[in-house]
C-alpha cells in the first residue's frame, strides 16, 4: 500500500540498549530499540506552502459524533462543529480528505457521494460551510464510522491514510463483537486518533479503537478545549511522512520472541501483532511516521551455552511490507546480542533503559488494575496499586502522571508509595488518569 518516492523523507535509525552478559544458564535477553526518523520535510507550521506536485501523499477522515447526547450541553455540538473547522483549517493543499457525521449509521457530510475532496482554499470553504448541517439526533455505532471510513480513504492512491475520531458517549447500538469486527477489518487500512469529549463515553472503548488503529487516544474534558486539541492532532497527521513501517525481527534456530513493546511515547504491547515474513522472521506493525522517535522493549528467550560462547540473539530491521509480497528497506539495523559469562557483576546488572521502561509497564498496569479495584470498591487493594504507581512515577520522573495520581490519592510518602484514596473524585479526573496512564516518559540522558 505504501511507498514513497520523495527525496525529503525521513531517514531512519536504529540504537540498541542492553546487557547482553547472562550468567551460566541464563535464557533472557531483554533491549531496548530506539528507532529514530530525522531529516524528513515536515512542515507543519505552514501547511499551504507546498506547491505543485510537492503535496503530501495523504488522506484523512474526520469522524464527528452527531448522536443525541451531543445537544448536552448544548455548547458541546458547536464546540464540536469548531473544532472540525479548526482541523479542516490546517489540512495542507492536495490532501485528500472528507468529514463523517456519526450517530447510529454513518452519513458522509462532505464532500458526499463516495469522494474525497482535495484540499484547496475552495474546499476547505465549502467543507466548513457543510458543517453549519451538523446536528445531534440518534445513537452511537462506531463501528458504522469505522467503516465508512475505511472506504473513504481507500479509494484514494495515497501512502498515508488517517482517521480523527470523537465520541462524547458509550458505543450502545452496536455489540463489542460489531465494533471489534470493524476495528479488525480496518486494521492496517488507517491509523485513527481517537478523542473523548466531557466524561460520558468508556475509556476502554475509546483506547481500544486508538489502539487496533495504532493511533493516540486522549479525553478533553472541557469541549472548549476541542479546537486546540483537533488543530494539534491535524498538524500531527500533516508531519507523517511514511506509512505502514515495520519492525522487523529476525531470530535463529532455537530462539524465541517472548514479547515486542512499545515503551514510548506510550505502553503498547505489540506481541499479537506479528505477521510472519518469511524463515524466523517476523513483522510488528508500528504505523505511520514523520520526524521523531519511539523506544521499543524487546525481549528474546535463547538457548543455553556455556560460558564465554555470544551469539546474535535477533537482528532488528525497518521494511515497508508491499501488497505484491515484496519488502521496501528501510536501511535501519540494529543487533541484539548474548554473551555467557561468570562474571557475576556484569551479568546481574541491569541496562539503565531497560530498566527505565519496565518500571513504566508496571507503572500503566498498576494504575489500571487500581482504578479497577477503586469502581469495585475494594479501598485496600486499590490503595495498594495506586501507592504503587506513586512510587513509580516518582522514582521514574514522570511528573505528569504523579500530578493525576495527586488528583485520585492523598500522598503521605512518595518514596513509600503510601497513599490514601481521596474521598471525592471528580469523575474528569479519574477518567483523565485512566486514559493517560500509558504515556511514559523517556530515559534521562
Amino acid at each position: 500500500m505504501a511507498n514513497f518516492s520523495k527525496s525529503n523523507v525521513p531517514q531512519f535509525s536504529v540504537d540498541v540498549y542492553q546487557n547482553e552478559y547472562l550468567p551460566e544458564g541464563g535464557r533472557e535477553v531483554n533491549a531496548i530499540v530506539t528507532v529514530s526518523a530525522t531529516g524528513g520535510g515536515t512542515a507543519v507550521a505552514a501547511p499551504h506552502l507546498y506547491t505543485a506536485g510537492q503535496a503530501p501523499d495523504a488522506a484523512v477522515v474526520v469522524m464527528v459524533d452527531c448522536s443525541g447526547s451531543m445537544d448536552y450541553p448544548p455548547t458541546k455540538m458547536r464546540n464540536a462543529r469548531d473544532a472540525t473547522a479548526a482541523a479542516i483549517d490546517t489540512l495542507r493543499d492536495g490532501v485528500h480528505f472528507a468529514v463523517i457525521g456519526g450517530t447510529h449509521v454513518a452519513k458522509e457530510v462532505y464532500p458526499g457521494n463516495g469522494r474525497l475532496a482535495v484540499a484547496d482554499a475552495a474546499t476547505r470553504g465549502q467543507a466548513k460551510q457543510a458543517l453549519r448541517k451538523l446536528s445531534s439526533g440518534g445513537g452511537t455505532a462506531i463501528g458504522t464510522w469505522l467503516r465508512l471510513a475505511d472506504r473513504l480513504l481507500s479509494s484514494a492512491d495515497v501512502a498515508i491514510r488517517h482517521g480523527i475520531l470523537l465520541t462524547d458517549g458509550r458505543n450502545e447500538h452496536e455489540s463489542p463483537e460489531d465494533l471489534r469486527a470493524a476495528l479488525d477489518s480496518c486494521a492496517g487500512r488507517f491509523t485513527c486518533d481517537a478523542r473523548g469529549v466531557g466524561t460520558d463515553w468508556e475509556v476502554k472503548e475509546v483506547t481500544g479503537i486508538a489502539s487496533a488503529l495504532l493511533g493516540t487516544s486522549d479525553i478533553v474534558a472541557d469541549p472548549a478545549a476541542l479546537a486546540a486539541d483537533f488543530t494539534q492532532m491535524m498538524e500531527t497527521a500533516m508531519g507523517k511522512e511514511v506509512a505502514d513501517v515495520a519492525l522487523r525481527l529476525w531470530t535463529p534456530v532455537g530462539t524465541e520472541i517472548r514479547f515486542v513493546k512499545q515503551m514510548a511515547p506510550t505502553v503498547e504491547d505489540l506481541t499479537d501483532r506479528r505477521t510472519e515474513a518469511g524463515p524466523r522472521a517476523g513483522d510488528y506493525p508500528t504505523g505511520s511516521w514523520g520526524d521523531e522517535s519511539r523506544d521499543y522493549h524487546v525481549c528474546v528467550q535463547v538457548p543455553t551455552a556455556g560460558i564465554g560462547q555470544e551469539m546474535l540473539a535477533a537482528r532488528v530491521s525497518l521494511v515497508i511490507p508491499q501488497a505484491d509480497g515484496s519488502v521496501q528497506n528501510l536501511g535501519a539495523q540494529g543487533l541484539v546480542r548474548a554473551v555467557w559469562t561468570d562474571d557475576m557483576v556484569a551479568s546481574t546488572s541491569i541496562n539503565p533503559q531497560v530498566a527505565h521502561y519496565t518500571g513504566q509497564a508496571e507503572l500503566a498496569q498498576v494504575i489500571q488494575q487500581g482504578l479497577d479495584l477503586r469502581k469495585a470498591g475494594d479501598v485496600d487493594g486499590a490503595t495498594a496499586k495506586l501507592g504503587r504507581a506513586v512510587q513509580l512515577a516518582g522514582a521514574s520522573g514522570n511528573a505528569d502522571t504523579a500530578k493525576l495520581l495527586a488528583k485520585v490519592v492523598d500522598v503521605v510518602d512518595v518514596a513509600a508509595g503510601t497513599v490514601r484514596l481521596k474521598a471525592r473524585v471528580e469523575e474528569a479526573d479519574e477518567m483523565t488518569l485512566e486514559t493517560r496512564s500509558t504515556k511514559t516518559v523517556r530515559v534521562k540522558k
